[in-house]
C-alpha cells in the first residue's frame, strides 16, 4: 500500500501564496455613467486596460467642472462602434479659460477649435468598457 505525503502539497501551496496577486485580480468591475451626445448613457467599468489598442474616441477631462464624466464618442447602435474598445485622449482647460460641461465628442473639438482646451492623446490609457445605451 502506497502513502501519502502532504510535503508536495505544502510546497505548491507555499509557492501559490509567494506569487503576486495580480492588478485583474485584484481589480474589480463597477458602474458609472459617461456623456455621449449631451445625454448620459451607462457602463460598466471592468479591470480591463488594453494599452495601445484603442479604436473608438474617448475623452477624459482633467480639470471640469463638478460632474464632469467621461465623453464618448460612440455608443451601441452608432455607426462604428466597436463594442467600446476606447482610445484615450486627455482635455485640459487652459489656464485662462473657464471651465465648463463637455457633454459630447463635438463640443470637445468646438472647445480645441476655439483654443478653451488642450486635447492629448493618452495612448497608455486606453482600456475596453462597454457602454449601455
Amino acid at each position: 500500500m502506497k502513502k501519502f505525503s502532504f510535503v508536495p502539497v505544502f510546497i505548491v501551496a507555499a509557492f501559490a501564496l509567494a506569487l503576486p496577486v495580480s492588478s485583474v485580480f485584484a481589480a474589480t468591475p463597477g458602474f458609472g455613467n459617461l456623456y455621449y451626445n449631451g445625454g448620459i448613457v451607462r457602463t460598466v467599468v471592468p479591470p480591463a486596460a488594453f494599452p495601445n489598442t484603442g479604436i473608438d474616441n474617448f475623452y477624459k477631462v482633467t480639470n471640469g467642472i463638478t460632474g464632469q464624466l467621461g465623453i464618448a464618442s460612440v455608443a451601441p447602435g452608432a455607426d462604428g462602434y466597436h463594442g467600446g474598445h476606447w482610445k484615450v485622449f486627455t482635455v485640459t482647460f487652459n489656464a485662462e479659460a473657464t471651465p465648463v460641461l463637455l457633454t459630447s465628442q463635438a463640443a470637445v473639438l468646438a472647445a480645441q477649435s476655439a483654443g478653451t482646451v488642450t486635447v492629448t492623446r493618452n495612448a497608455s490609457g486606453d482600456f475596453l468598457c462597454p457602454v449601455q445605451p
